[in-house]
């Protein structure tokens, strides 16, 4: 029987690499902290999984009462969007650097969840190929 990597993981592979493409955004951020005119970017974990599965989940209009789907974002390019700034500065940067820390935190955070969870799945793959040694 042939193992498949890819259902064995279950996608976090997928989710590893969202966390970190997710760190570097985060990160590019709070770098730009006083940088002038810089707008501050996100980018979501539903954005990035529909274009890794090529939008084959986008919703449809069945019905001409039905609403148009958009975006709250500026210019959505690959997941990313731009942040709506909570409180505008004068020099026109859109970084909040507490909100950025703190979503910095909680995004390694379940980066690390996710990393134990695979290594774990791995673990148990290799036990399971060893016979249980």
């Amino acid at each position: 029987m042939a193992i498949s990597f890819g259902t064995a993981f279950a996608g976090h592979d997928k989710f590893l690499q969202f966390r970190s493409d997710r760190s570097a955004v985060l990160a590019n951020n709070i770098a730009n902290a006083d940088t002038p005119n810089f707008k501050a970017r996100d980018i979501t974990f539903s954005s990035a999984m529909s274009k890794a599965q090529g939008d084959s989940l986008k919703m449809r209009a069945t019905n001409s009462k039905h609403f148009e789907i958009t975006s709250n974002s500026i210019n959505e390019d690959d997941g990313l969007f731009y942040r709506v700034a909570s409180q505008p500065s004068l020099d026109g940067n859109t970084v909040d650097l507490q909100r950025e820390q703190a979503e910095f935190a909680q995004n390694s955070l379940q980066f690390d969840t996710s990393f134990m969870f695979l290594d774990r799945k791995i673990s148990s793959m290799k036990k399971a190929l060893n016979g249980g040694i």
